[in-house]
């Protein structure tokens, strides 16, 4: 069935309205006032409704008695909690992707890999955030390795985490700046494994990816009052 103009408004929205939110464009803590988002993106307050309602549901907008919608606050427990959850079922997840997965699951992985090792971190005019090209390519890595899971309920669940954490790691310029840390020699050491059908090692190694970011995060947030409300991961 051909869709309506009404959801085609709205489908837009709401894309525009999540790439400033993981683009770092919108920040966490601030207000979606319906007025200026309708000026703001040339849309109607339905339209703005139903696209902050996706978002809500998505874990990306919250609501706030007397405030209305706002982008989803970030916190030190949070972090912790999404990030012990991340460790244990991610790295359940990827074994079991390496075990069920095929050599076309491998060849997708093989290749997402590719995509991200040779597209731009960051670009000269925005140095505070991570560009959207590499965010997607970062998000479609990490997704192709979960992807040969044949576990769908595992699979649902370690998706749901990894997207709570993307406004994490909109916010953490610092761990990609981190001197003696180099996350394309990570995601490198994660193919590698991968590749080898090591199991074990490639669980170990998405564990220590994801808990090394947090944990630097936290020790360095210290540092930027400006992000009291909005500490990140990037993994």
């Amino acid at each position: 069935m051909a869709r309506t103009d009404g959801t085609t408004r709205t489908d837009g929205v709401y894309q525009l309205l999540r790439a400033d939110i993981l683009g770092g464009r919108l920040e966490p803590g601030q207000r979606l006032k319906f007025p200026e988002l309708c000026v703001h993106y040339g849309t109607s307050v339905g339209a703005a409704r139903e696209a902050l309602t996706k978002l809500a549901a998505e874990g990306f907008v919250v609501t706030r008695p007397r405030q209305g919608y706002i982008v989803r606050p970030l916190s030190y427990e949070d972090l912790a909690d999404l990030t012990q959850a991340r460790i244990e079922v991610e790295s359940v997840v990827l074994r079991l992707a390496l075990q069920g997965g095929d050599m076309q699951w491998e060849a997708g992985v093989v290749a997402a890999h590719h995509v991200l090792q040779r597209t731009a971190f960051r670009k000269l005019d925005d140095p505070d955030h991570p560009t959207d090209e590499w965010s997607a390519a970062h998000t479609a890595f990490h997704e192709a390795l979960l992807s040969g899971c044949r576990n769908h309920h595992l699979l649902a669940t370690a998706r749901a985490l990894r997207q709570e954490a993307e406004l994490y790691l909109q916010w953490s310029v610092s761990i990609g700046d981190e001197s003696h840390r180099d996350l394309a020699s990570e995601h490198g050491a994660i193919l590698d494994a991968v590749v080898a059908r090591d199991a074990e090692r490639a669980a170990e190694l998405i564990r220590d990816h994801i808990a090394h970011s947090a944990q630097l995060l936290i020790s360095c947030a210290s540092d930027e009052p400006k992000r009291a409300g909005g500490v990140g991961v990037a993994e």
